[in-house]
């Protein structure tokens, strides 16, 4: 079923000539290629497989809905022909009596469907983002470098939402809508043949008008999610630097790019809206005037006597219940491309290629803290310098480590190769003597601490923040690592102590403080190795000696490097090495 619905849905995305390149230019990765579209939708469809004892409820209660929808005209029919126009007092009471039952009837049956779908749309929905999510996890620090995080946000967030709609919303309100049409042309025919082929008339002429706008929708949608994109992309850039703008004085500056970039997208926006407004008016026109059709001649039926009145205005009623179907169903080949847009968007993301991935059968790692990287070779993509070139050096467990080095010669790097952010072109990194390509990602993780010159904190309490290597760990754990990390001034001054909310990363806090917060979370997450990089950068002299005092006490006997352009922050280790033009010398 899936498959026939995805092969489907392709050829209504191709069944037309795409718009030329320079009205629509491509995302990479995306294109028009129908096999990676069927992929995609595959894909999207492979997360609405898991709720089909959801779905089967849903479109059950759709038929029922369905078969009160086709009733009420009906029963209005022979409420006017067998109860007023006959003058049968006894039937009108019968057949109002029944509407209101209906009516009721209908009532809840609406509220409980509307629940189910808003739950199966949800789930629907969520499955999809933590995929997506799921997958920027995975991805390297260039990805991210490359990106602009307000594109991601937008791609996440309304592309996503876009893509769950079509696949609950469009493809549910379908189904009622086949449903609804089916019944009313049966009804139809029963009630005049003659005035049903104006439904056979109206279908093809919406046809035509949809396929002819179906391009325009889809290039001025994709423009409109780029200018969403800007927004998000604006508000994400200024919104944590605020204090730097304050200060440079720059507030009327990016007032006016917000107010420039809200303009571009009020205008594009208007442009959609005009577009979707055609493309609807057109189908809207012809249902009046084929109405007004059926009323001149089914009234002239109705005052020479060869009808009855209430057969015509059923007949209008299911005309209007015939047409609505057919304008969704239509409308759906237009939501299919609107959906296309976003799906592009979101699969170019999920086509970004994973660089590390865990080993399928990881070793186990030794207590063995030591380091060697043999013949270790590494360069950025797109660059042709190397940031490592034919690097070899080993570093007994439990040594201090001092590496200094110019900015930019890849010092950070070295440190994400030991992460596995990426791995070496060439060459090998053994954490003790397993390479570390053969061990699982989040061990290797665990036994390499990492504090770095940006300290990120969260949104949640001091307790939170410390745990958040180590969600396991105890609140006695985490109140003893604080102690140890000298955090029980910054505790005695918060006024809930450990569970005082830091609030948006942290802001008020000082260097020194994030720094004691950085060093607790390593200490509870008790590594064997511990990355120092340029974590004392934003302190004075004095804290960063205090700071590594503390250090050196409480990591004694595990493995240390500490990167750093001040040399006393180098002071007293036992191996110095010196990283410049891509090969790593002790000093």
């Amino acid at each position: 079923m899936i498959r026939w619905l995805t092969r489907l849905i392709t050829r209504l995305i191709d069944n037309s000539k795409p718009p030329h390149a320079e009205e629509q230019p491509e995302q990479p990765g995306s294109g028009h290629d129908p096999a990676q579209r069927e992929k995609s939708l595959r894909w999207l469809f492979s997360f609405v497989r898991p709720q089909k004892n959801s779905i089967l409820l849903v479109l059950a209660l759709s038929v029922l809905a369905s078969a009160m929808v086709l009733l009420q005209p009906w029963l209005t029919k022979t409420l006017i022909d067998d109860g007023l126009l006959a003058k049968d007092y006894g039937m009108l009471v019968q057949v109002a009596g029944f509407m209101v039952l209906v009516g009721i009837f209908n009532t809840i049956l609406s509220g409980f469907n509307r629940y189910c779908h808003t739950r199966l749309s949800g789930r629907v929905l969520f499955a999809l983002r933590e995929d997506v999510y799921q997958h920027l996890q995975k991805l390297s620090p260039s990805f991210y470098g490359q990106r602009r995080i307000g594109d991601l946000m937008s791609r996440l967030d309304g592309d996503v939402a876009q893509i769950q709609r079509f696949a609950i919303d469009a493809l549910f309100a379908s189904f009622s809508s086949i449903l609804g049409l089916i019944g009313a042309i049966i009804l139809m025919l029963s009630l005049s043949w003659e005035l049903s082929l104006i439904v056979a008339i109206l279908i093809p002429l919406e046809i035509l008008w949809l396929r002819w706008m179906r391009r325009k929708v889809e290039l001025h949608t994709r423009r409109l999610r780029e200018r969403s994109a800007d927004l998000s992309s604006f508000l994400v850039e200024t919104l944590p630097a605020m204090k730097f703008i304050q200060a440079s004085g720059q507030q009327v500056k990016e007032s006016r790019r917000l107010n420039h970039l809200g303009d571009h997208y009020l205008s594009q926006l208007l442009k959609l809206q005009i577009v979707e407004f055609f493309t609807q008016a057109i189908p809207g026109t012809l249902v009046s005037v084929s109405r007004a059709g059926v009323f001149l001649l089914g009234g002239y039926w109705v005052i020479e006597g060869q009808w009855q009145l209430g057969a015509l205005i059923a007949f209008s009623t299911y005309l209007g219940m015939a047409i609505g179907p057919v304008q969704s169903l239509l409308g759906l080949y237009v939501s299919i491309q609107r959906m296309v847009v976003s799906l592009d968007r979101v699969s170019e993301l999920r086509q970004q290629p994973v660089q590390t991935e865990n080993s399928f059968h990881p070793h186990e790692l030794s207590d063995d803290s030591g380091l060697e990287l043999a013949d270790v070779s590494f360069r950025h993509s797109g660059r042709q310098e190397p940031v490592l070139d034919q690097v070899s050096v080993s570093i007994p467990a439990g040594s201090k480590v001092a590496l200094s080095g110019p900015s930019g010669t890849g010092k950070s790097t070295l440190i994400d190769l030991l992460h596995r952010h990426y791995d070496p072109d060439q060459g090998r990194i053994l954490l003790g003597n397993t390479d570390i390509r053969q061990c699982s990602l989040e061990e290797l993780r665990r036994r390499i601490a990492v504090v770095s010159q940006e300290i990120t904190l969260f949104r949640g309490s001091l307790a939170d923040n410390i745990r958040y290597a180590t969600p396991s760990a105890s609140d006695e754990e985490v109140q003893a690592a604080a102690i140890q990390a000298q955090l029980g001034e910054l505790i005695a001054q918060l006024p809930q102590g450990l569970d005082s909310p830091l609030g948006e990363r942290g802001q008020q806090l000082s260097g020194g403080q994030k720094q004691r917060i950085a060093i607790a979370r390593a200490l509870l997450q008790k590594p064997g190795i511990l990355v120092l990089d340029e974590a004392t950068s934003a302190v004075d002299e004095a804290t960063e000696q205090e700071i590594i005092r503390t250090v050196d006490q409480l990591f004694e006997g595990r493995t240390r490097i500490l990167i750093s352009h001040r040399l006393s922050t180098l002071q007293n280790a036992d191996l110095y090495l010196q990283l410049e033009h891509g090969r790593l010398s002790q000093v």
